[in-house]
């Protein structure tokens, strides 16, 4: 099909004009003032931001949790959702479990998603068990297009590596031009405190954020740095919490040290007060990192302005209420994880609006630097000649209140229930083919393609 986008404000950093695009075939085969082009459509995006579409490089879709229970969205329902918030390109996280090869976990994955995702995917690799592995698993994946992996500190005995596999596990990474990346809690510490509090009997939600304090985020972000600097290899700290892991990652980045991260819309609106009410509601707040007190909200803002946190993700990992209620008289429980694949652009453009990030810095973290630091760019991340056609045309102009009862994630509740969102994705287009129109989803299940991943590039960012 052939498109022609008419007088929107193309915003593809470091570009910022008002003009048209041409796509054809899937690609991007003109961008200029005044591109005049037979087309099958043509759409006027005057007033309106023509975007590259959304990257989001941190989602848990289909994630095994307990027993039969698994995250709700599945790679059909979660790549709709986000379809409708703007992004067209995931990258979820298999994780290996205890005993597996990564091979088989790969292609487990692979089975999850072919035939149900609407929008382009790729993944990384959770590594929790090195016992197991060899070389031939880690060049498995490079050869497959999976150039990043995740490692955890937190979690003993289901998740978390100790130092030493830490530190092997890098120098791995190293040989393979692996990027790591890492869940970075003190987990030994904190299991002690989880002990301590279920012994005096605090069971309620708000024991999981208390029992996680800020200062275990930083030593743990501290102590990766330094085994990667050890190594001059660079890393990757997710879902960034905290005024103090964020002084850790910013100070890091001041020596010149090749530290990157991200942080997330709920560490950017929610906070404490949400999840020490006293009423069942505390449940819908449970993920890792955990909420922080809300003063910490102006800083994590302020780091993705002036470049410490580089990316913002979703950490989508949604489980239904009654799911959570299983920890009503154990806050350990409770499945960690919440819905937020659907709202990460809109939650974020709400920033530019109140002057906390500007329009370039919006595409930037929401975007290009991930197409950047993931090992998509220039195919994806950015509106220019011979891109791929993932496009989102945004009408600046909308309000609307968040709720359950309008999004389209397969969960029971939402997080940010009734918060004011700024902006939408008023059409997307996914590999030329436009999927979200008049709040329509017209897209089918299994289009979206595998995207195999080239090796981080610092140079380029």
């Amino acid at each position: 099909m052939k498109i022609l986008i008419k007088k929107g404000l193309i915003i593809s950093p470091p570009e910022e004009f008002v003009g048209d695009i041409f796509i054809n075939d899937g690609i991007i085969e003109a961008v200029g003032e005044h591109v005049f082009k037979e087309a099958d459509r043509v759409i006027d995006a005057s007033g309106k931001f023509v975007i590259p579409g959304g990257i989001d490089v941190h989602t848990h879709l289909d994630m095994p949790y307990s027993g039969e229970i698994k995250s709700r969205d599945d790679f059909y329902t979660g790549t709709v959702a986000a379809a409708f918030g703007g992004t067209t390109t995931i990258i979820d996280f298999p994780t290996q479990s205890k005993g597996k090869r990564l091979k088989e976990t790969f292609f487990e994955w692979i089975d999850k998603a072919q035939q149900k995702a609407v929008i382009d995917y790729s993944f990384h690799m959770i590594v929790t068990d090195l016992n197991v592995l060899e070389d031939s698993d880690f060049k498995f994946l490079v050869d497959n297009g999976i150039t990043s992996i995740k490692i955890f500190t937190a979690y003993p005995d289901r998740l978390m590596l100790n130092d030493r596999e830490l530190f092997s596990i890098m120098m791995t990474a190293k040989k393979y031009n692996l990027l790591v990346m890492v869940h970075a809690e003190n987990g030994i510490i904190i299991d002690e405190l989880i002990k301590f509090a279920l012994s005096r009997g605090y069971t309620q939600p708000k024991y999981h954020a208390l029992s996680r304090p800020p200062v275990l985020e930083a030593e743990a972000i501290n102590r990766v740095i330094t085994y990667a600097s050890l190594l001059d290899i660079p890393i990757y700290i997710v879902h960034t919490s905290s005024l103090e892991g964020l002084r850790v990652i910013k100070q890091s980045r001041e020596k010149k040290k090749d530290v990157l991260a991200e942080t997330c819309p709920q560490y950017l609106y929610l906070s404490l007060e949400n999840i020490s009410k006293n009423t069942d509601d505390d449940y819908k707040f449970v993920f890792t990192p955990p909420v922080r007190e809300k003063w910490n909200q102006e800083f994590l803002w302020n780091g993705l302005s002036d470049n410490t946190l580089q990316v913002l993700s979703t950490d989508h990992c949604p489980f239904n209420f009654s799911d959570r209620m299983i920890g009503k008289d154990d806050f350990t429980k409770i499945p960690n994880g919440g819905a937020v694949i659907e709202h990460r652009l809109e939650l974020s453009f709400k920033g530019v609006k109140q002057n906390k990030i500007d329009l370039k810095r919006w595409v930037e973290i929401n975007s290009t630097n991930p197409a950047k630091i993931f090992g998509m760019y220039p195919t994806k991340g950015i509106i220019r000649v011979g891109s791929d056609a993932d496009i989102v045309i945004w009408n600046p102009e909308i309000k609307r209140t968040i709720s359950a009862s309008n999004h389209h994630m397969n969960i029971d509740y939402s997080m940010f229930e009734g918060i004011e969102s700024a902006g939408k994705a008023e059409i997307v287009i996914s590999s030329g083919e436009i999927i979200i129109e008049d709040d329509q989803f017209i897209g089918k299940p299994g289009r979206g393609r595998f995207i195999q991943r080239k090796s981080f590039d610092k140079n380029l960012l």
